[in-house]
């Protein structure tokens, strides 16, 4: 069984049983959080497509942790003038376990 599925405005394809890293999530360490935003199911019966969403269909998952991305550096600089300016940034995500479809 595979699903598409939206997660804070991002598509993921997903399979069950499934890990995955997805923008920051609000909900703590173990819990269980459910998406409702499925644009698409194929299974063994076949493909089903919403317009724009299914209804009736979510994806249950279990948060395994939150981790951060590496860190990239934006470095500005404007010739002859002595500005240079280097920042650094860490996006932040939530690993989470695709636990069922349906």
């Amino acid at each position: 069984m595979v699903a598409i599925v939206e997660i804070a405005g991002i598509q993921h394809k997903v399979t069950p049983a499934e890990k995955i890293f997805v923008p920051r999530l609000a909900q703590e360490t173990g819990s269980t959080v459910a998406f409702d935003r499925v644009l698409l199911v194929s299974d063994d019966n076949g493909v089903k497509v919403g317009t724009p969403t299914l209804s009736g269909v979510t994806v249950q998952a279990k948060i395994l942790g939150h981790a951060k991305d590496d860190t990239v550096i934006v470095f500005k600089k404007k010739r002859r003038k002595g500005y240079r300016v280097k920042r650094g940034h860490r996006q932040q995500y939530t690993q989470i376990e695709i636990t069922q479809i349906g």
